[in-house]
């Protein structure tokens, strides 16, 4: 099964407070995602550098 996206695509991004996680979510947010969310394990309530 293939994973369908498209410019209308929202995305959860996992592990975004890490050091590679926020990196990457910088990238993604400077090439126009949409980012919906982002989720890490037991930081609950908190956000990222970028606001999200």
């Amino acid at each position: 099964m293939g994973i369908l996206v498209n410019r209308n695509t929202k995305l959860v991004v996992q592990g975004i407070t890490g050091t590679e996680g926020a990196f990457h979510t910088q990238q993604m947010l400077d090439y126009g995602t949409q980012i919906t969310a982002g989720v890490t394990p037991g930081k609950g309530g908190q956000r990222d550098e970028n606001g999200i």
